[in-house]
């Protein structure tokens, strides 16, 4: 799999503050705007929420194109995901949770920036955001987890877990369910440099944790794969 490659385990990491570069980006990029909607009254919501209120929020991040499956009204690992993704590309702290900070972001639906106006995957590893793009405009954006920068052991010699920047291509996947080695198992991957590939994991924290490669949810996977986006031949832009 060559020196770099999955991570399986986490570590501690630094959730960010606000930022008002980062603001002011996410409010100049290219994507739908629209204005706050009729989503009712403010109150916390986290993992295990219900109601017509998590169904709005569902709602508005899905219009802003934070992936988080179905708008069906119950605040789950999906909603936590979304949330944090969004979180990150405001650079405000990694929850997974609506404040009323987060809330009042979330219904402004407004989709955040891209780097490049090219059709593929982009990785941002300062925001540790997946992003599609799609005729020069973010379509849909993921909670991401990459190489952590740390040094171990992998077959008697000391390897960094780094996710190199550059401009790569799908060249290969693996098997359409779980792939173990040594440090692991990677859901149905997606390789695009070598030993690294963006896959399914069941731990996807609000910071780089991983060996390399580019963990999202297995649901969020699944769906990239149902609709194309990780297809052999994607470029894949990492910065």
């Amino acid at each position: 799999m060559g020196a770099q490659i999955s991570r399986r385990t986490a570590v501690l990491g630094i959730g960010g503050v606000l930022g008002a570069a980062a603001t002011a980006q996410v409010a100049q990029s290219s994507g739908a705007f629209a204005a706050p909607s009729a989503t009712g009254s403010y109150r916390p919501m986290q993992y295990g929420s219900t109601g017509n209120d998590v169904r709005a929020v569902q709602t508005s991040l899905a219009a802003a194109g934070f992936w988080c499956g179905s708008a069906d009204g119950s605040y789950g690992a999906l909603t936590q995901q979304a949330v944090m993704a969004l979180q990150k590309a405001y650079g405000a702290r990694r929850t997974g949770r609506v404040d009323y900070w987060t809330w009042t972001k979330v219904h402004l639906r407004r989709r955040t920036y891209s780097r490049y106006r090219h059709d593929g995957i982009e990785i941002d590893k300062t925001r540790q955001l997946l992003l599609v793009v799609r005729g020069a405009a973010v379509h849909s954006v993921f909670n991401t987890s990459t190489g952590n920068g740390e040094w171990f052991s992998y077959q008697g010699r000391w390897v960094r877990a780094t996710t190199p920047s550059g401009t790569f291509s799908i060249f290969r996947g693996g098997s359409n369910g779980w792939d173990y080695g040594a440090l692991g198992g990677l859901y149905r991957p997606r390789y695009f440099n070598g030993g690294i590939a963006i896959h399914g994991s069941p731990s996807i924290p609000g910071y780089a944790a991983s060996h390399g490669c580019c963990r999202l949810t297995t649901r969020a996977q699944d769906h990239l794969l149902a609709t194309g986006r990780l297809a052999i031949g994607t470029k894949v832009r990492v910065y």
